[in-house]
């Protein structure tokens, strides 16, 4: 009996010996993913440009991509196999549930090329080191100190920045920047008090690389403007809604070209006559400055090249003595930059753009050949006509009147589905 007693009590001892060995493997290598899953990510911050804040964008969307509620299209947890770093743009997947994912676009703010040679040049020019504390020399410049002693965005405090968007400013653009600017917490207010030194690092160094992300902000989808959806920044990057470049679209069929055509010219017209009087304008424009989301609407998705008006603003205020620059004005681009002026700059140099480059791809010998000999003769007609904006204006409105009934109301433009049968209806 004893020792029927003392076999059972082995068993028993060695099957908790078992339990707590197996448990023992198993948080240990709980903790061991743990710590590889924790080194992935420290090597998602250098790769996201986290270790280069307040020098970066900002860090609104960082908690969604480190519970890969933003996922780049070949991460796949828990090895977080991150793209090339060396891209502009990466195609992504964003989540509010972790059930429902739509496509974005995450995009770095210049290339990492270009944004490697801007922190060298600081380090080699400030330091004369490969390597330093970006932010830490941007904090010493003048520039900075004004923007830390500022109470309001001024003009002054933006002279000489290497953005085509920022060349002419008004004090009602530079308030409206200030008052939707989402990477702080409290917005609404003309006056910087509610930022925070590290805000106004990022605001500053944002705006002096590339505006995109600002303008997403301060000219929303929303409110009908023709650009993508803001959703946050980690770093470097910043996340939009997720598009197809229009250069890359395959248009078939006359009703698709005549489909972005008409868009095509509604966001043209739109950008010199709209509610808020400004002037948005291009100084070039290819394939890849508008894109196309995927319900069927045109969209511009590059606004390095695009400057803006204010239309209420005295046109004598446009007029600017040499700007001086700074370590801000070089940031990603050779110093001094290259601007055009926006004195002369008047509506029939977007009209001129998009004949030149665009249209011809999307409508030239794509109808039956009674409607097609209509719209080549404007655009052969559109260099040599368009001498001022009324024939700019009578340009869009006679291209616009031919292409609108080769529009068809189908699914297949569903940003407008079903919503043209009801106008088809009581038109």
């Amino acid at each position: 009996m004893g020792s029927g007693m003392f076999i059972l009590h082995v068993g028993h001892f060695y099957s908790l010996f078992f339990i707590v060995m197996v448990t023992k493997d198993k948080v240990e290598a709980t903790n061991s993913s743990d710590l590889k899953l924790k080194n992935s990510y420290n090597f998602g911050k250098s790769f996201l440009g986290l270790n280069k804040c307040n020098a970066c964008v900002g860090t609104s969307a960082c908690k969604k991509f480190f519970k890969e509620e933003i996922r780049f299209q070949n991460w796949l947890a828990p090895h977080l196999r991150l793209p090339h770093p060396d891209l502009q743009y990466y195609s992504g997947n964003y989540s509010d549930d972790g059930e429902i994912w739509r496509s974005v676009e995450i995009s770095r703010l210049a290339s990492k090329r270009q944004h490697d040679l801007g922190d060298q040049r600081i380090c080699s020019n400030f330091t004369k080191r490969k390597s330093c504390s970006i932010e830490g020399i941007l904090k010493r410049t003048e520039r900075f100190k004004k923007w830390m002693s500022a109470k309001r965005l001024t003009p002054d405090l933006v002279q000489g920045l290497p953005v085509q968007f920022l060349r002419c400013p008004s004090q009602r653009l530079l308030d409206r920047i200030i008052r939707r600017y989402s990477e702080v917490i409290d917005a609404g207010s003309v006056y910087m008090t509610h930022l925070t030194d590290k805000d106004r690092m990022r605001l500053l160094y944002t705006l002096s690389i590339n505006i995109y992300p600002i303008v997403l902000q301060i000219f929303p989808r929303a409110e009908g403007w023709p650009f993508s959806k803001y959703l946050g920044s980690c770093g470097r990057l910043f996340v939009s809604t997720s598009t197809q470049t229009l250069n890359s679209f395959n248009i078939s069929g006359p009703d698709m070209a005549a489909d972005l055509a008409y868009q095509l010219l509604e966001i043209i017209h739109q950008l010199s006559a709209n509610d808020l009087q400004y002037f948005f304008y291009f100084t070039s424009i290819d394939g890849t400055t508008f894109g196309i989301f995927n319900d069927g609407r045109l969209f511009i998705r590059d606004t390095t090249k695009m400057g803006i008006i204010d239309k209420l603003q005295e046109k004598s205020m446009y007029e600017k003595n040499n700007e001086e620059t700074d370590v801000f004005s070089c940031l990603s681009s050779d110093c001094p930059p290259t601007l055009s002026s926006c004195a002369n700059i008047t509506e029939k140099q977007n009209v001129l753009l998009v004949c030149e480059n665009l249209l011809p791809y999307l409508i030239d010998d794509k109808f039956p050949s009674s409607t097609q000999e209509k719209i080549d003769k404007l655009l052969k007609d559109c260099s040599k006509n368009i001498i001022n904006d009324l024939e700019a204006r009578k340009f869009i409105t006679e291209l616009m009147a031919i292409l609108r009934p080769w529009r068809r109301c189908d699914d297949r433009f569903a940003y407008r589905y079903p919503d043209c049968k009801y106008v088809s209806l009581m038109g």
